[in-house]
C-alpha cells in the first residue's frame, strides 16, 4: 500500500478587538444577540455611502506582524473581492490582495506567508426551513487573515499553531479569538502525495472550521479520503469542502475558485496607505507595545524548572500565570517557586475545578502558606487543608493555621506520647519492623499522623518511634 504524506497550509481568520467596525462607526460587539442591531447605511451598502478605514484595526494587524517577526509594508491598499452571496450586501468584500500589511514571519516553527486585513461577512442561518436568515451585526467587523506556508505535515502541528496564534492575539490585545463565538475560524488547505514525491498533490480547501478538535478531525478524514481515491486510481478534485461535526466527515460545497474568479481590483473609495508616514505604525513604536509573548513566557518557565504541563497551563491561562509570577517574585527563590507551582497547578486549580469558583487567594497569603510548608510549620496535608480554607476566606494563613489546629507539631516530648500509644496499639507491626520489614515503620508513622490529626511533623515522629523501638 502506498504511503502518502499530507501537505497542509492554514488560513486563519480572526476578528479584531476594536470599538467600531472596519469601515464605519457601527459597534463591533460580538456579544450582541439581537439580530441586525449594529448596522448602518455604510455596512449595509446603501447607495452614496463611503467607507472610512479603521486606524486601530490597521495598527492591530501590524502588531501581529511585529510579534511574528514579519516584514511590515511601506505601502498597502484595499481591494474589492467580488462575489455574490447575501452575507455581503455590497456584492464584494473589501480585502487586500497584492499589498498585504505583513509579509513573512514565523510562529511556533511554522512559516507565515502573509497577514492582511479585511471585513467580516454576515451570519447566515439555514435551519428555519426552506429559507435562510441573515444577521448583519458581524458584517464589516475588522477581520485579520493569516496565511501560512504549506509546511505543515500533520494535524498535531496544525492544531498547535492555531492555539499558539490564539494565545498571541490575546496577549497583545488584538482579539479574544474565541472559536465557539466565531471570533476565530480556520480553513485547512490539504493535499497528499506519495512519500518521496516532490510535487504537491491536488489541493482541497476545508472552510470555516470552528474548533481545534474539528481541525484535527477534518485533516484526518480528508487525508484518508484522498488516499482512498488515489489507491482506487481516481483523481482528487480541487474544490471547497465543509466539515460536518455530527458525521465527522467533510462534504463538497463548490468547485474551488481562483483569484481570477474574484476579479480583484483596488477599491476606488479608499485611499492608498503609505505606512511610513504614520509614526505610530513604525516597527520601533509597535515593538514597545508587545508584551512577553507566549513562547517567550513558556521558555522562561521551562528554564526555571517547571514541568512542561505546568508551563503550558500558566501560559494559556494568564490568571494562573500572573498569580505564579507574583508569588515567585515574592518568594525570590527557585526551589520555593517550584514548590509553589505544584500547589497552584494541582491543589489550587483543583479547588477551582471542583467548586466552579474563581479563586481570590492573594499572592501575599499564598506566599506565606508556601513559606510555612518549607519551614515545616505545617505538613503537606495541613497545607492542603489550609489552602481550602484560604480559598473560601482569604485571611492570614498563620492565624488560620493556629485557630484550626493545623500548625505542625515538632516537640519531641509531645510526639513521644503519641509514639508510645501507637507502639502499644500495634504490636504486630512493631514485631514485623523488628524482624526487618521497613514498610511497617511507615505504617506506624501513618498511625501517629492520624492520632495527631495531621499536625505531627512526620520526620520528627519517625525519629521518635525509631528511638523507642
Amino acid at each position: 500500500m502506498t504511503t502518502y504524506i499530507p501537505t497542509i497550509g492554514l488560513e486563519v481568520h480572526a476578528e479584531l478587538k476594536t470599538r467600531t467596525k472596519m469601515f464605519c462607526n457601527s459597534a463591533n460587539d460580538s456579544e450582541e444577540k439581537r439580530p441586525n442591531v449594529n448596522i448602518c447605511p455604510i455596512c449595509m451598502a446603501h447607495p452614496g455611502t463611503l467607507p472610512v478605514i479603521n486606524k486601530e484595526a490597521v495598527r492591530q494587524v501590524l502588531k501581529v506582524g511585529v510579534a511574528v517577526n514579519g516584514t511590515l509594508a511601506d505601502f498597502t491598499e484595499f481591494d474589492r473581492k467580488n462575489y455574490f452571496y447575501p452575507d455581503i450586501p455590497k456584492g464584494y468584500q473589501i480585502s487586500q490582495y497584492l499589498y498585504p500589511l505583513v509579509s513573512g514571519g514565523e510562529l511556533g516553527g511554522v512559516k507565515i506567508t502573509r497577514v492582511h486585513l479585511e471585513e467580516d461577512t454576515a451570519r447566515s442561518s439555514h435551519d428555519q426551513g426552506d429559507f435562510s436568515l441573515i444577521d448583519y451585526n458581524r458584517a464589516g467587523v475588522p477581520l485579520m487573515e493569516l496565511v501560512t506556508e504549506p509546511v505543515i505535515h500533520d494535524a498535531e502541528t496544525a492544531v498547535r499553531f492555531g492555539k499558539e496564534l490564539q494565545l498571541l492575539l490575546r496577549y497583545i490585545g488584538a482579539g479574544e479569538a474565541n472559536m465557539e463565538k466565531g471570533q476565530m475560524r480556520v480553513e485547512v488547505n490539504i493535499s497528499i502525495a506519495p512519500e518521496g514525491e516532490k510535487t504537491f498533490g491536488t489541493k482541497v480547501e476545508i472552510k470555516n472550521i470552528n474548533s481545534f478538535r474539528a481541525v484535527a478531525g477534518a485533516i484526518a478524514y480528508e487525508r484518508e479520503r484522498q488516499a482512498d481515491l488515489l489507491d482506487r486510481g481516481e483523481s482528487v478534485v480541487q474544490e471547497t469542502r465543509g466539515w460536518d461535526e455530527t458525521k465527522q466527515k467533510t462534504f463538497s460545497q463548490r468547485k474551488k475558485e481562483n483569484a481570477n474568479d474574484y476579479r480583484y481590483f483596488p477599491d476606488p473609495d479608499l485611499p492608498k496607505l503609505y505606512l511610513k508616514e504614520v509614526p505610530e505604525f513604525s516597527e520601533e513604536v509597535l515593538r514597545k507595545e508587545i508584551p512577553e509573548l507566549p513562547q517567550e513566557r513558556r521558555a522562561r518557565y521551562v528554564a526555571l524548572g517547571l514541568k512542561e504541563e505546568d508551563a503550558d497551563m500558566y501560559v494559556s491561562d494568564e490568571v494562573y500565570g500572573n498569580f505564579f509570577d507574583e508569588v515567585s517574585k515574592q518568594l525570590n527563590d527557585v526551589k520555593l517557586s517550584l514548590l509553589a507551582a505544584n500547589y497552584i497547578s494541582s491543589d489550587l486549580a483543583g479547588l477551582v475545578k471542583n467548586t466552579g469558583k474563581a479563586f481570590e487567594v492573594t499572592p501575599r497569603h499564598f506566599t506565606t502558606l508556601i513559606l510555612m510548608v518549607a519551614g515545616n510549620k505545617i505538613s503537606s496535608r495541613g497545607a492542603k487543608d489550609l489552602l481550602s480554607i484560604l480559598f473560601e476566606t482569604d485571611s492570614d494563613p498563620k492565624t488560620l493555621a493556629k485557630e484550626r489546629g493545623l500548625l505542625q507539631q515538632s516537640d519531641e516530648g509531645v510526639l513521644k506520647k503519641i509514639a508510645e500509644e501507637v507502639i502499644a496499639e500495634n504490636e504486630a507491626a512493631v514485631a514485623e519492623y523488628k524482624a526487618g520489614k521497613e514498610s511497617s515503620l511507615q505504617f506506624l508513622v501513618g498511625q501517629g499522623m492520624k492520632k495527631s490529626k495531621g499536625s505531627a511533623n512526620p520526620q520528627v515522629l519517625k525519629e521518635v518511634i525509631m528511638k523507642l523501638l
